[in-house]
């Protein structure tokens, strides 16, 4: 039996299955019903490895053991795996938030914060940036500091970066905007951006600018800022930096202060 390496990985992507795994499985889909060595031959894996494969595929529900002698192993149907997957899979990811819930009434959340707070007064300044790789990296990193700001957000954008902005932070500006933190928004407007405009015209300050720059400030003293064209690179190549300190932050807010008085308003 030949599979495609391709199609091996995208079985154990969908499907949380290691190598062996998704051999024995698609060599046991492939006759049906088979004993262990009669699969080890066909999926090519060590035979001493094949009882413990199809154990494990037993217990997450891809496969039936047949009573009997010799042991033969009986393929579940794909689809009625799929459902089995997807169910296990939500109540395990169930299970686990349940549990990080329940650490917020514990002593150990209460610790770690200390730990942090007060080992942050020991790191260098210098320490407390990083480089974020990955559109989907920056954007949950970007959150995190949009959803803990106290006074301000800053943010320069491109047109692209600014819908994106709408359907991702929306909520998270609304409940900052009741909280009295103030937004602000610059990027070139055009005519793909004026519905998101207007789904953000309640909660934050949006600006036409000629610039074309990616950056966002949070209560003068957080900053991250990307240094690719979101136009020319892929999401997965995008690149960001994210720096705590006040003293740039701060710099680079006041040339914006600048700026943002010649910047033209949307129209009411």
């Amino acid at each position: 039996m030949i599979v495609k390496e391709d199609f091996l990985s995208k079985l154990r992507r969908y499907f949380v299955l290691n190598l062996y795994e998704v051999k024995i499985w698609t060599a046991l889909l492939s006759r049906g019903v088979a004993t262990a060595g009669e699969l080890s031959d066909i999926a090519n894996v060590p035979r001493s490895r094949s009882y413990d494969v199809l154990e494990s595929l037993e217990r997450k529900g891809f496969v039936i053991m047949k009573l009997g002698k010799p042991i033969k192993y009986i393929a579940v149907p794909p689809q009625e795996v799929l459902e089995r997957v997807k169910k296990n899979l939500s109540e395990e990811a169930a299970e686990r938030v349940k549990r990080l819930e329940e650490l917020k009434t514990t002593d150990v959340l209460g610790e770690l914060h200390s730990l942090h707070t007060q080992g942050i007064e020991l790191v260098e300044p210098t320490e407390l940036s990083g480089s974020l790789r990955g559109r989907h990296n920056l954007y949950s990193h970007l959150e995190l500091a949009i959803r803990n700001a106290q006074s301000s957000v800053t943010l320069m954008t491109t047109p692209q970066g600014l819908l994106r902005k709408a359907e991702g932070f929306r909520p998270v500006f609304e409940r900052l905007k009741k909280k009295g933190v103030n937004i602000r928004i610059a990027a070139p407007l055009t005519k793909e951006t004026k519905d998101a405009v207007k789904e953000l015209a309640g909660s934050a300050e949006v600006r036409h600018s000629d610039t074309k720059a990616r950056f966002c400030i949070v209560d003068g003293k957080e900053l991250v800022f990307m240094i690719m064209d979101d136009q020319n690179v892929h999401p997965t190549y995008d690149v960001g930096i994210w720096v705590n300190t006040p003293f740039f932050a701060s710099a680079l807010e006041n040339m914006f202060n600048v700026a943002w008085k010649n910047m033209k308003p949307v129209a009411k």
